[in-house]
């Protein structure tokens, strides 16, 4: 079902597994520290149309939400708090990620984060035929079918970046 790569399987691994759902690994190497969207499209070989990042915001004092958003675009809070039905978002503090996602800088996916956050993927990827998102490790990318990637993280479709 899947192309396996050497890599140890992670939690978001697991679960796309568990889910029957097809995917491809890709490893890349992190030691130079370059995490970002687009040294990782390159480093896998990947047009940066095709990789997304996994952002985690917050609203209030402890609702999470997660976006999906293209590497080369930023996520535009007032659309994405729009998405999400609440008055306003900011980013999670980076020093909150691991405790509330159990995943690090570079390597969050929104598959299989400590609990089940409202999901939202940039209307860009719905007409691709497959994404490249964090498969849960720094280093390790997974390539998903956009809709398949929706259904396992109730994930819903709509406009959240900012255009120049």
């Amino acid at each position: 079902m899947a192309k396996q790569s050497r890599a140890a399987k992670t939690n978001a691994v697991r679960i796309v597994e568990g889910a029957g759902i097809h995917y491809d690994l890709m490893e890349y190497d992190a030691t130079d520290g370059l995490l970002d969207g687009v040294s990782v499209a390159g480093k896998t070989g990947q047009t940066v149309a095709s990789v997304y990042k996994t952002l985690v915001t917050i609203a209030g004092p402890r609702e999470l939400f997660v976006f999906l958003v293209p590497v080369v675009l930023e996520l535009d809070l007032k659309k994405a708090a729009k998405a999400a039905g609440v008055k306003k978002l900011d980013m999670l503090p980076l020093k909150d990620l691991m405790k509330e996602t159990g995943y690090v800088r570079g390597g969050c996916s929104a598959i299989g984060m400590k609990k089940k956050y409202p999901t939202f993927i940039d209307q860009s990827a719905e007409s691709l035929e497959s994404m490249i998102v964090s498969a849960g490790k720094v280093g390790l990318q997974m390539r998903v079918a956009p809709k398949e990637l929706a259904n396992i993280t109730e994930a819903a479709f709509c406009d959240v970046v900012k255009y120049s």
